[in-house]
């Protein structure tokens, strides 16, 4: 065993009765020199990364408007019933759902390109008054600063998801990320809104631009320590991705004289640039990069998300349905 990944709860990383720290004591008792590598689900990290970003007052309101809108059938078709009387390319305002995150993104985008025809709506229902929000020029701010800001995380979240990605690929992810975010508030403090085309709609006079800045620097701080976990590992990322161009003076000892030869074999260059990475490190001589080898096979093997494991267990839900199960004659077609 190598690793452990988990989401993070209690009963797993429980600091005197947590299953790692059972596995970590096991590990010990039978080799005193081995550690095992606990990692949190990076996607799960990505999520909790969230929590940090002040945009209550903005998503609220936005709920609250929807759920009125959406809450009963009448105003729903009426709401609908406007929008094609405009021309409107929406057909209507989508839920937002706590537990799936990823949908605030797709409802603040829905309530910023309908806000005229919301605004309608509410006036006609004599709920304007109720809902202030829409004609306050800082909150539509902090709105569409909150929608850019929302659709470059839900750019991060699928990059992280599927099979066939490796560690050191998702936290090179994360990184980039990171110098995005450092992008983002270095350019807004600027009142650059290059990466930030709705906010660009608003009155530039109008932006609380330090207010945002401050926001984001949140953000990639709480990145920073969600990941340490991750940041560990990044020096020995490093040499697995990029052996050839590796400072061999800052790698472990142990593979110091390996990866010495390994930058200096022209034909391992090449064959590292046309095959997978795993195919590559499989492919060395057993005998000559042996330390390489074992390397490249610990951080190969790393989980760096739980993705797969639940993906599997929304298969079984799937599987042990009622239909499934009662296999008549009825449920056959």
């Amino acid at each position: 065993m190598v690793s452990v990944t988990t989401d993070g709860c209690p009963s797993l990383t429980g600091k005197n009765v947590g299953l790692l720290r059972k596995l970590g004591d096991r590990v010990a008792e039978v080799d005193c020199t081995r550690k095992l590598i606990f990692l949190h689900c990076i996607i799960h990290q990505e999520v909790l990364c969230k929590n940090v970003l002040d945009m209550k007052h903005v998503v609220d309101p936005v709920v609250k408007i929807v759920n009125f809108i959406r809450a009963r059938g009448l105003n729903h078709r009426q709401f609908t019933k406007l929008l094609e009387d405009c021309d409107s390319d929406h057909s209507g305002v989508p839920y937002h759902t706590a537990v799936r995150w990823l949908s605030v993104r797709k409802v603040l985008r829905r309530v910023w390109d309908l806000k005229t025809e919301i605004l309608l709506f509410l006036e006609i229902k004599g709920k304007d008054k109720e809902f202030p929000h829409l004609n306050q020029s800082e909150w539509l701010s902090d709105l569409a600063f909150a929608v850019d800001l929302f659709e470059h995380m839900n750019g991060l979240n699928p990059k992280l998801q599927g099979k066939g990605t490796f560690a050191h690929e998702m936290y090179s992810i994360v990184k980039a990320f990171r110098v995005k975010l450092k992008l983002f508030s270095r350019q807004l403090s600027q009142n650059i809104t290059t990466h930030f085309a709705t906010l660009a709609t608003m009155a530039q006079p109008m932006m609380p631009t330090d207010k945002y800045t401050n926001i984001i620097s949140a953000t990639d701080n709480e990145f920073g320590s969600r990941f340490a976990d991750f940041q560990k590992l990044a020096d020995e990322f490093d040499i697995l991705s990029s052996p050839f161009t590796a400072d061999f003076e800052k790698a472990p000892d142990v593979v110091q004289l390996e990866l010495i030869d390994l930058q200096c074999d022209s034909t391992l260059k090449e064959k590292f640039q046309s095959e997978s990475i795993d195919k590559f490190y499989a492919s060395l001589n057993a005998s000559k990069f042996v330390n390489l080898r074992k390397m490249a096979m610990k951080l190969l093997v790393l989980f760096g998300s739980t993705y797969i494991g639940e993906q599997t267990f929304s298969i079984m839900n799937i599987n042990k349905t009622k239909l499934r199960s009662n296999l008549t004659g009825v449920h056959l077609y």
